[in-house]
């Protein structure tokens, strides 16, 4: 039996999905965000063909993080030098950039390969209600 790989160009209608995060829990949203930034969601899926969709997230730093998350869970960066290793909890990465802690969390759900940079390019973190993305005519994604 052969295996069906679906040709890129005949296949290729890219779709744009929108998302409210407000209230949702942050693992849960980052990995339905991932499966559709990975094309899962299509019966055409084939791992190393690029038909990905587009995701907008709107309010992306509203979401609800279960437990004590917003001040126990920790994110560092380090700037190459010794001692200089940064560490921030949620609550803090969220008043800096609220739009890093979604980011991070979908980008760890990507696999790890060379499509991973392409796939992370379709994803459109907004901070507030308003997008400049309407001419694309975004669908609602149930999650």
């Amino acid at each position: 039996m052969k295996t069906i790989t679906p040709k890129q160009l005949e296949q290729l209608e890219r779709k744009w999905y929108i998302v409210d995060a407000k209230w949702l829990t942050l693992g849960r949203l980052a990995s339905k965000i991932a499966m559709v930034l990975r094309g899962k969601n299509k019966v055409s899926y084939a791992p190393h063909v690029d038909n990905w969709d587009y995701v907008v997230v709107l309010n992306c730093d509203k979401f609800a993080a279960t437990w004590k998350k917003m001040s126990d869970k920790m994110y560092y960066t380090h700037s190459g030098y010794l001692g200089w290793l940064k560490e921030s909890n949620l609550s803090e990465l969220l008043v800096k950039k609220p739009t890093k802690a979604l980011e991070l969390a979908v980008v760890g759900m990507l696999p790890k390969n060379k499509l991973k940079k392409s796939m992370i390019s379709r994803l459109k973190l907004v901070a507030w209600v308003d997008h400049k993305y309407g001419a694309q005519m975004p669908e609602e994604l149930k999650l």
